[in-house]
């Protein structure tokens, strides 16, 4: 349930961790879950709660939790995507969402940003305009500072921390994706997609264990169309340095009324086999995803 919040949100995010520590080099990440909406936003907004919701990956963290009793810790935010988006570089910022001058060195003419959905959105997810009024830049720095930087510095401790103890560190990004959508060639979309960076952000085992795991359950499932990965894929996918990254998109008709934002029948089983996909991968061996593995191919 979402829920609103009276000035900052503290914390902004929460990192779950094995009770005896990580037993596995894994570390889930669910970016876009958060639920808990600033009063300042929503009066910000020239949209509802409820309607802003459309751009959250509603219960991603949920789904995913199993991994933490399997031995891996889970971080996930608790700010919404709609108010500042990890998944995106720093400043992917629109000039023409603020209200004075821009630092120099905010990326203004990414793709992203073009389609409204940059580090601080200007639509949400079905393309209706979220604010009211111009924000000040000092505003948007400000989330940034909070919220990102924050994130994107724990995140980077947790995976440094998997990567000293275990060799190597395998982060799966964690998303969901709207039902409604088609495929470019006009198939309805698959139960989960695959994202390695078109096989650049983690070695091939990875994916096709995981494949082949969610196939077996009975679930269709595609490789980097329509989703490759984004920013945190990318950043942090570094097999060549034994850093791996997988984004695993979930298709919200499996567990969901997407109208409601309610949980459905189906929302226990995908749970249980999740955990089990979970299970699968982190089964994986150490030696199998050292760098001198990631060069061999």
């Amino acid at each position: 349930m979402a829920s609103i919040g009276d000035g900052e949100l503290s914390p902004p995010f929460d990192l779950l961790s094995p009770a005896s520590g990580p037993r596995s080099p894994f570390v889930f990440n669910s970016p876009h879950s958060g639920a808990t909406y600033p009063r300042s936003f929503l009066d910000a907004s020239r949209l509802d709660a409820n309607t802003l919701r459309r751009s959250e990956d509603t219960f991603v963290d949920e789904l995913f939790i199993g991994a933490v009793a399997l031995g891996a810790p889970l971080m996930r935010a608790r700010f919404p995507r709609a108010y500042v988006d990890v998944n995106r570089e720093p400043y992917e910022l629109d000039p023409a969402m603020f209200d004075g001058r821009l630092p120099p060195f905010a990326n203004s003419r990414s793709m992203r940003v073009a389609g409204g959905l940059g580090t601080i959105a200007r639509i949400v997810a079905d393309g209706t305009e979220i604010y009211r009024r111009s924000l000040s830049v000092a505003e948007g720095l400000d989330r940034i500072e909070r919220y990102y930087k924050p994130y994107h510095q724990t995140l980077r401790e947790v995976l440094n921390k998997a990567h000293r103890q275990f060799g190597i560190a395998v982060l799966v990004d964690c998303h969901s994706m709207p039902s409604s959508q088609v495929t470019r060639e006009g198939r309805p979309r698959p139960d989960f997609v695959l994202g390695d960076r078109y096989g650049t952000s983690c070695l091939s085992i990875i994916t096709d264990v995981a494949q082949e795991t969610l196939q077996r359950l009975g679930y269709t499932v595609a490789r980097n169309k329509p989703y490759a990965g984004g920013h945190i894929t990318e950043t942090y996918g570094r097999p060549q340095h034994g850093m791996h990254a997988l984004q695993i998109e979930v298709n919200r008709a499996l567990y969901m009324d997407e109208m409601r934002y309610a949980r459905t029948g189906g929302f226990a089983w995908l749970v249980a086999d999740i955990s089990h996909l979970c299970r699968r991968i982190m089964s994986i061996s150490v030696e199998a995803l050292r760098p001198d593995r990631a060069a061999a191919e």
